[in-house]
């Protein structure tokens, strides 16, 4: 239990809009150990999102509990919790969510601000970041001069500048191509094996989700057992079980 990073319990989360109701994620027990890389997978709208953005605090559960890095988080403030995922989270988005104005460099460089690092310690680090992710020759360029591949390649260095505990991956491969794709599966894996980093990633490729150490699988909005794919899901569903 003290080496598990993530601990979701009997986790819930309904949206309500005018006369519509729908349960996103219902009861999900979830538990991820320090230094893992788990790729959740389901059909759309089995709540694979839905679930990534309540463990970075980008959303809040309306029922159970869940405890990301030994925090509650539903018991901390709006303040307390962009605090708190600004120390511990990076965040990697399908479509990179770099600002088009500002050079690789001042993207990588941009949650350091929210530091008390002085400007040439975030540059320091933002180089660093952009070294690891391969990207060296290209802190000086704009998102609008590199290939989809290396702006999600730069999205990956914001996200590790910090030294976050946990990265969480929202379909990163989404919008690229197979070689792109292929470049950013092998850095997220180095991140795991090299440098220890704990990882979940949401996406719908299978062969995205051969990359993590560990596959599982949304349906419904329920969590299925460990091992147990929709396909399983469904012939138990068929015979009543």
């Amino acid at each position: 239990m003290a080496d598990n990073i993530i601990e979701t319990q009997q986790l819930t989360k309904e949206f309500i809009r005018d006369e519509f109701h729908v349960i996103a994620l219902k009861d999900v027990d979830l538990s991820i150990a320090k230094g893992e890389f788990v790729a959740l997978m389901g059909p759309s709208g089995s709540g694979k999102s839905t679930l990534l953005h309540l463990i970075a605090a980008m959303d809040r559960p309306t029922g159970g509990r869940i405890l990301v890095l030994g925090s509650d988080l539903r018991a901390l403030s709006d303040r307390e919790i962009a605090r708190w995922r600004n120390m511990h989270i990076g965040f990697v988005f399908q479509s990179f969510n770099l600002i088009p104005v500002l050079t690789a460099m001042e993207n990588v460089e941009l949650p350091l601000k929210l530091t008390n690092l002085k400007k040439k310690e975030r540059l320091e680090h933002a180089a660093t970041a952009l070294r690891l992710v391969g990207l060296s020759e290209r802190m000086a360029h704009y998102p609008r001069q590199l290939s989809g591949g290396q702006e999600q390649r730069v999205a990956i260095a914001r996200a590790i500048v910090t030294d976050p505990d946990l990265i969480l991956a929202d379909e990163p491969t989404g919008n690229l191509d197979a070689s792109s794709a292929q470049e950013v599966l092998t850095l997220l894996s180095r991140l795991n094996r090299e440098y220890g980093k704990t990882i979940v990633m949401v996406t719908h490729d299978p062969h995205a989700a051969r990359s993590a150490t560990k596959i599982r699988y949304l349906d419904k909005g329920a969590l299925l057992p460990e091992g147990q794919t929709p396909e399983d899901w469904t012939t138990i569903a068929a015979h009543g079980h």
